[in-house]
C-alpha cells in the first residue's frame, strides 16, 4: 500500500511540474499533444477546419477492367500489413481498381500529412501564373515583414520550396516540445513559423523541414489576399470537380491553415491532384498552373543534403524516383501517397494508418512495391 501511495504522489508531483512548465513557457499545447500521444489520420476531429468547397462534381470514369487487372498477393499482403485504409489505381483516365479496409470508402475522408505540402506547392505554382507571386526568385521579405532584414532578408522563395533555406528548425516527431509538434497542436502558427533564424546560407544545403511549407502558406495568403482554403477551392477543388468538400485543419477557429499538413480528402479526390501533374499543371487542356513551375516541380533539385550528396529526390515539395526519375509523388508521414507515373498514365493513391521505416533510395518499400506494380502492370 505504501508503494502505491508513492507511485501516486510521484505522478501528482510530475502532473504539477509539467503543467506549470507548460503555463510558464506558454506551451499549453503541450496538453493536447500528450493527451493525443501520436498523429492520426482522423484527426480532423480534434482541429478546427475550414472548408474547400466544390463546384460541378466530374466523377471519375470507370474502366471496362475495373478490378479485373493483376493484383498481386505480394502487393495486398504488404498493404495490409502496413494497415492501408484504401488504395486506387488511376489508368488512362478511368479507375482500374480499388480496394477499401477498416469501413473505409471512396468518400471517407482522411488526413493527407505531409501530401499537403505537394498541394500548397501547386497553390504556388497557380500563384505565379496569375501573376500574384512574381517568380520562384522572389524574396520571402517581400510577403512576410519578419523575413525583411538581416540574413533572413536572403531568403527567396525557390529556397524555402526545395527545403533549403537554411533556417534553424527542429523536424523533430518525437520531442513534444519541438517547434514541429507545436506546428501541429499549437495555436498560432504564425509566430511559430517565422520566429526561424538562419543558421545556413539558403540554397546550400537541403533538409526536410514542415517548418518551410508553413512559409509558403504564408506567402500564399499574403500575396492573394485570401485563405488557403478559399484558394484551393477556387483554382484547385472547383475547376477539377472534386466530388466531395475536403478539410483543411486550422490552429484555430478563423486563423492559418497547416498547408505543411492536414489537408483532409478521399482516395479519389486526391487522385485529381495526381491527374493535375500528370497532365503537366492542365485540367483538361486548360493551365492551371504555370507550365515552366511544373517542370521544375518534379526535377531534382540537386542542393546537397544532409550526406553531402545532390539531392536527387526532392523538387518543389514533390518527391521523386531516383532509380526512376519519371517517376514522383506526395507523401505522408503514416502512409499516404500520390504516385505518378506519366509513361503509363497511371496514378496510385494510397491511404493508410502506417509505413515501412524502410526506405530504397529514399523512397519507402510500399511505395517501391507500388511503382513496380504500375510500371509492369
Amino acid at each position: 500500500m505504501r508503494v502505491i501511495l508513492k507511485i501516486l504522489k510521484g505522478l501528482i508531483v510530475l502532473f504539477f511540474a509539467f503543467s506549470l512548465f507548460a503555463f510558464i513557457s506558454g506551451k499549453t499545447y503541450l496538453f493536447k499533444a500528450v493527451w493525443f500521444n501520436f498523429a492520426n489520420i482522423d484527426d480532423y476531429k480534434i482541429f478546427e477546419n475550414d472548408t474547400v468547397k466544390i463546384g460541378q462534381p466530374q466523377p471519375w470514369a470507370m474502366s471496362a477492367a475495373y478490378n479485373k487487372i493483376n493484383y498481386p498477393d505480394s502487393v495486398n499482403n504488404f498493404m495490409e500489413e502496413l494497415d492501408a485504409v484504401a488504395l486506387l489505381v488511376i489508368k488512362n483516365d478511368s479507375i482500374q481498381f480499388e480496394k477499401y479496409w477498416d469501413g473505409y470508402s471512396d468518400s471517407s475522408l482522411s488526413n493527407s500529412f505531409s501530401m499537403a505540402k505537394s498541394v500548397t506547392s501547386l497553390l504556388i505554382g497557380v500563384a505565379i501564373k496569375e501573376g500574384k507571386i512574381q517568380s520562384v526568385e522572389q524574396p520571402v521579405g517581400d510577403f512576410i515583414p519578419e523575413f525583411k532584414e538581416g540574413a533572413k532578408a536572403a531568403l527567396k522563395i525557390k529556397q524555402v520550396l526545395t527545403m533549403s533555406s537554411g533556417t534553424n528548425w527542429n523536424e523533430s516527431y518525437s520531442n513534444p516540445a519541438s517547434e514541429t509538434t507545436e506546428l501541429y497542436y499549437g495555436k498560432d502558427l504564425y509566430k511559430v513559423a517565422t520566429k526561424v533564424q538562419m543558421d545556413k546560407e539558403p540554397g546550400t544545403y537541403h533538409t526536410y523541414k514542415s517548418g518551410d511549407t508553413q512559409l509558403l502558406g504564408l506567402i500564399l495568403q499574403k500575396a492573394t489576399g485570401k485563405t488557403i482554403s478559399q484558394y484551393a477551392s477556387e483554382k484547385l477543388w472547383e475547376p477539377m470537380g472534386a466530388e466531395h468538400p475536403a478539410l483543411w485543419s486550422v490552429d484555430k477557429k478563423g486563423g492559418n491553415e497547416k498547408v505543411y499538413c492536414c489537408f483532409n480528402s478521399n482516395v479519389r479526390d486526391f487522385a485529381r491532384l495526381g491527374k493535375l501533374m500528370l497532365d503537366s499543371g492542365k485540367w483538361k487542356g486548360n493551365a492551371i498552373i504555370d507550365s515552366n513551375y511544373f517542370a521544375q516541380s518534379i526535377k531534382p533539385c540537386g542542393v546537397k543534403d544532409e550526406k553531402g550528396m545532390a539531392c536527387d529526390y526532392y523538387g518543389y515539395q514533390w518527391w521523386i524516383d531516383p532509380e526512376h526519375p519519371e517517376v514522383f509523388y506526395a507523401r505522408g508521414i503514416l502512409g499516404q501517397y500520390i504516385i505518378v507515373i506519366p509513361s503509363k498514365k497511371t496514378i496510385i493513391v494510397r491511404l493508410g494508418k502506417k509505413t515501412s521505416p524502410i526506405k530504397v533510395h529514399t523512397v519507402p518499400k510500399e511505395v517501391r512495391y507500388l511503382i513496380n506494380w504500375g510500371l509492369n502492370g
